[in-house]
């Protein structure tokens, strides 16, 4: 089930939100949208140091509050983040969470 927006843009899916992290991939580490599989791993394969976890996250809850009323993503889970997957997950986790809230 979709979660609920408060914009013009509709529902988002986990499509949406896998389009959303590979797009702060490639503006944030400047790689190939084609090299960006759910299994690329963040540090390993991306060279993402924390700070490039931190900015991918900002800019997954930037693109995803502005959609999704009470979006967010909890630091503790920052250091679960090693793959493409892993990000997508954790952001859908948080669109579970503000639609139950």
């Amino acid at each position: 089930m979709p979660a609920e927006t408060h914009s013009q843009r509709g529902p988002v899916d986990a499509a949406d939100v896998e389009r959303i992290v590979r797009d702060q991939l490639v503006e944030i580490f400047g790689v190939d949208p084609d090299s960006i599989t759910l299994d690329t791993r963040l540090r390993e394969d991306l060279d993402a140091d924390d700070f490039g976890v931190i900015d991918l996250v900002e800019g997954v809850i930037s693109e995803l509050g502005e959609r999704t009323v009470g979006f967010s993503i909890d630091d503790d889970d920052l250091v679960e983040l090693r793959t493409v997957r892993d990000a997508v997950e954790c952001a859908l986790a948080g669109l579970r969470s503000a639609r139950r809230s």
